[in-house]
């Protein structure tokens, strides 16, 4: 039974833990007990631990202090929805307990458990029963119990993880929106995975296999940034294959392509013509095709955007050993946005946000994401809109971390809101004031969403199968319905749209523009007394976004 381990055996037991984590995500999402499908809290947790286990891997710290920084600070900057950010708060308190120590042993390993355990509770505003932080919270209890016993890191390691599966298995009595549910806490399992992952590496079980699909980089590879992406002098890669219909001669063809073009592949036989051409006019190219037959396959790819995407991909790639890059200040404020879809981005963006970041009910974008945007605004106070709750405590943890700016980070929980809130930002007001200002503008916006159930359920007395329409009013289930059409008119029927002045309607990535005229004209009929606008938010999971003001 190992006793004490070192800074390599503590390294070792974070990279086998995010492994496990990993193979069991997707049975911890489906924990999720609300039935809109935002079941991300294990996908959350191993992309969280997954970035202190890269780290780790780049290189061997000798003792177990070393080791616990390095994963506490990868786990902070990775930290995606409020898993994550309280599973990183759990590692940074124990870092600190251990930040001394060379090895340590089962009463260590304990001590730093109910360290974490302190800073995770004192970060959190509520603390609820019946969630990650009651597990973690009783399993450090008894690993101290159990290790006044023994002090083998093994035997705690394990009294914690049987205390944590009672706690875990009594969160289903404590919170009644699971017990509704039938089903444990998701953020307390994916707590318990970790630590049992941990234990498996001391007792030599073998890692779960690595189910990334990465594959190991090459040992050759193109130097993309050997050139400009101005040099490409011509920019479509233009392939496509017709048949011959004609008496005509492809050698003119080739002739015709050599003109337009370089890199030219034209290759015949009796039947079809296939060619491969880079060049500036992919519409000349297939008009003179045609003139040979008709078109059989067609593919046409801008060289200077994929340049550009490779050169930023491998920008990315390199961004963790690269200098920290912070914009100089330009200006008094900036704004850093969350938000999903093509549409809302372009919202933000006009009106003067500096950085939109992908990223919402499905997936939560860490703190270095955030940071990251943070760094690249040129503004002295950076305003922070997270627009979903899961998001919120991710980009508080950006506010220590910025260097040379203030970050004010406004509690927005739905995409309206964050809208509102830029709506009446004044670049001439002080910051206290735009930031007084912002929040009273947050609470003036009623949003409402539509979507769909992934389960049954039964929830706040609505009866739910999967598969159901479901209408959200902030963030309460307001009704459910097979029909979408029905369910969009008993929403504008209500209270805050028949009161509100100003209705927008966001409409999703799977709703056409036939369908969304149809919800305007619901809610116009409906609403007779209110400006309302149709956008294009081009947003998953919800079908609709609703703000009423």
């Amino acid at each position: 039974m190992r006793e004490r381990i070192d800074g390599a055996s503590f390294a070792q037991m974070v990279i086998h833990a995010s492994a496990s984590i990993n193979s069991q995500k997707q049975e911890i999402n489906e924990l999720n007990v609300f039935p809109v499908p935002d079941g991300d809290t294990g996908t959350n947790m191993s992309l969280t631990i997954g970035t202190a286990a890269a780290e780790l891997k780049k290189k061997i710290p000798h003792t177990v202090g070393e080791s616990a920084h390095t994963c506490a600070t990868a786990l902070l900057r990775g930290a995606r929805g409020n898993s994550g950010v309280i599973l990183s708060l759990l590692f940074r308190g124990f870092a600190k307990s251990v930040k001394d120590h060379d090895e340590i042993d089962g009463r260590d390993f304990a001590i730093a458990l109910d360290w974490g355990v302190a800073a995770a509770y004192k970060a959190v505003m509520k603390p609820a029963e019946g969630t990650i932080l009651t597990v973690s919270r009783l399993a450090a209890a008894q690993a101290a119990a159990a290790a006044r016993e023994n002090r083998a890191l093994e035997s705690v390691l394990e009294a914690a993880i049987g205390e944590g599966q009672r706690a875990l298995a009594n969160t289903v009595n404590q919170n009644p929106v699971l017990k509704k549910a039938g089903v444990v806490d998701a953020g307390g399992m994916g707590f318990l995975v970790i630590l049992q992952g941990m234990l498996d590496e001391l007792r030599g079980v073998p890692m779960p296999a690595d189910e990334s699909g990465e594959e190991s980089a090459p040992k050759d590879k193109a130097d993309f940034g050997s050139f400009e992406t101005a040099d490409i002098q011509f920019g479509y890669c233009t392939e496509f294959i017709c048949s011959r219909d004609t008496k005509k001669d492809p050698e003119a063809l080739r002739g015709f392509l050599s003109a337009l073009g370089d890199s030219l592949v034209l290759v015949d036989d009796d039947d079809i013509i296939k060619v491969h051409v880079h060049t500036n006019h992919p519409g000349k190219v297939l008009e003179e095709a045609l003139t040979y037959g008709a078109l059989l396959t067609v593919k046409i790819e801008n060289m200077r955007e994929q340049h550009t995407e490779i050169l930023e991909e491998a920008a990315e790639r390199g961004a963790e050993d690269a200098p920290r890059y912070i914009a100089p200040p330009e200006k008094k404020y900036g704004v850093v946005a969350v938000a999903a879809g093509d549409g809302l981005a372009a919202v933000f963006h006009d009106l003067g946000t500096d950085g939109v970041i992908s990223g919402g009910q499905t997936m939560n974008p860490s703190t270095e994401d955030i940071m990251r945007e943070i760094d690249r605004t040129p503004a002295e106070i950076v305003f922070v809109l997270p627009n979903n709750k899961n998001i919120i405590m991710a980009a508080q943890q950006c506010i220590p971390l910025a260097e040379g700016k203030q970050v004010v980070v406004l509690p927005t929980k739905t995409v309206p809101q964050g809208i509102a809130a830029l709506m009446v930002m004044d670049p001439d007001a002080g910051a206290e004031e735009n930031e007084s200002a912002m929040t009273e503008a947050i609470g003036s916006v009623h949003t409402s969403e539509v979507t769909y159930a992934a389960r049954d359920s039964d929830f706040d007395g609505f009866a739910i199968k999967r598969g159901d329409y479901l209408a959200l009013s902030e963030h309460q289930l307001f009704g459910t319905d097979r029909k979408l059409e029905r369910l969009l008119k008993h929403l504008a029927e209500a209270e805050p749209q028949q009161s509100a002045e100003f209705i927008n309607i966001f409409y999703g990535e799977d709703v056409s523009e036939k369908e969304a005229q149809k919800a305007l004209d619901i809610f116009s009929s409906a609403c007779p007394n209110a400006e309302i606008t149709l956008l294009s938010g081009g947003q998953p999971v919800y079908y609709y976004m609703i703000s009423a003001e």
